[in-house]
């Protein structure tokens, strides 16, 4: 099992909408590629929010890594691209891979 954790800090001014966006759109398409078993949409506490934003763990989870690359190739970059032109200036995110140890 593949987790692909991806790791927002959403500006506190589009807060509200951003996660909205998120639970109703983002996330139903990312899942609607095919790629993905389950998702998880995590607030992380520590470190605690602050004036610039509140932080946010998008988890997705999937078989194995070769479907991970293929989301990555054929379906990533439109999603990331609708993301960043919508909240362009007000977000930071970064992404990390792991595995299930088992």
């Amino acid at each position: 099992m593949i987790l692909y954790n991806v790791t927002v800090k959403i500006d506190r001014s589009v807060h509200d909408e951003w996660l909205e966006w998120m639970q109703t759109v983002h996330i139903p398409d990312v899942m609607n590629t095919g790629f993905f078993t389950k998702n998880q949409l995590m607030r992380l506490l520590d470190p605690p929010s602050d004036e610039e934003g509140i932080t946010y763990a998008i988890q997705y989870y999937c078989k194995n890594i070769g479907a991970l690359k293929r989301y990555w190739d054929e379906e990533a970059p439109a999603l990331q691209a609708a993301h960043t032109k919508r909240y362009e200036g007000k977000f930071v995110a970064f992404r990390t891979v792991m595995k299930l140890v088992e």
